[in-house]
């Protein structure tokens, strides 16, 4: 084959321009259909969620070559740092692994160990990926394209975590510092304290931390469109908005509610 293989992951191009990537959390779906809604609304990647839901391994295969498809990427948040699907779903269309509850550097180190090819990790080598359409190619062009595809985002959720953060974030091959910020401010003892000083402190730290190690630094579950500017000013450029679950409901009860209140109005 002439020339370097690639497989640009455009959600990496994009954020090292210093460009803001959101994404939608996909925790309901189960066809390919969600991953040109989220194109078509805007979104730059979807983030299929087995941590919380239950997909199979089929399913999230159709749905990352639909989003390879339109020119998304496929994120999938696994169940820990250990989960044992990771390189198979790297090998079927997915180009990004969320590891949730990143609390140290071991467990960074152990994230990318999953998702990386040797030697930053321990990745296994297959053929016919998904990424290249199934053509045929050396591993010699194979592996370096797809390590440079392959995003891989660590999760910070606890209070060991926000502790260890310059730790975490000088892992090499880490790609983005992401903060859960519902579980972060869970495990801070304030459940659903959006704004609270400590909460706000504490992801403060980690977005410097991020941007200090040369990382990406990300935040989501807080939809407040205010707090997240304030994020992305102070480096964050991974965003997720919310869930196709979250928008269904929004927009079905705004039109019932509108029409619910037309029929009152009207003595009906």
């Amino acid at each position: 084959m002439a020339g370097a293989v690639t497989a640009e992951n455009p959600v990496k191009t994009m954020m090292r321009a210093g460009k803001v990537a959101l994404g939608m959390n996909v925790r309901l779906a189960r066809s390919g259909d969600i991953a040109r809604i989220a194109k078509s609304s805007g979104h730059d990647f979807i983030f299929i969620d087995i941590q919380h839901s239950l997909f199979n391994l089929e399913t999230i295969g159709h749905i990352a070559q639909a989003a390879l498809g339109c020119g998304i990427a496929p994120l999938v948040r696994v169940r820990s740092c250990d989960d044992p699907d990771t390189s198979l779903l790297l090998d079927n269309g997915v180009t990004g692994i969320v590891f949730p509850d990143i609390s140290t550097a071991d467990e960074a180190r152990r994230a990318v160990n999953r998702a990386r090819f040797p030697p930053l990790g321990r990745r296994s080598v297959s053929g016919g990926y998904a990424i290249f359409d199934y053509r045929p190619m050396s591993t010699a062009e194979a592996v370096p394209a797809l390590q440079e595809n392959t995003l891989v985002v660590c999760m910070i959720e606890t209070r060991e975590g926000v502790e260890n953060i310059d730790a975490i974030a000088a892992v090499e091959g880490i790609d983005v510092i992401h903060i859960g910020a519902n579980d972060l401010l869970t495990a801070l003892g304030k459940p659903g304290q959006f704004g609270d000083p400590e909460g706000a402190a504490a992801i403060e730290k980690i977005i410097t931390s991020a941007v200090r190690h040369g990382k990406i630094a990300g935040v989501g579950g807080d939809r407040n469109i205010a707090r997240q500017m304030e994020y992305i000013r102070r480096g964050a450029r991974f965003i997720t908005t919310n869930s196709e679950i979250a928008f269904i409901m929004a927009e079905a009860t705004r039109v019932t509610g509108e029409l619910r209140r037309a029929l009152q109005s009207g003595g009906n």
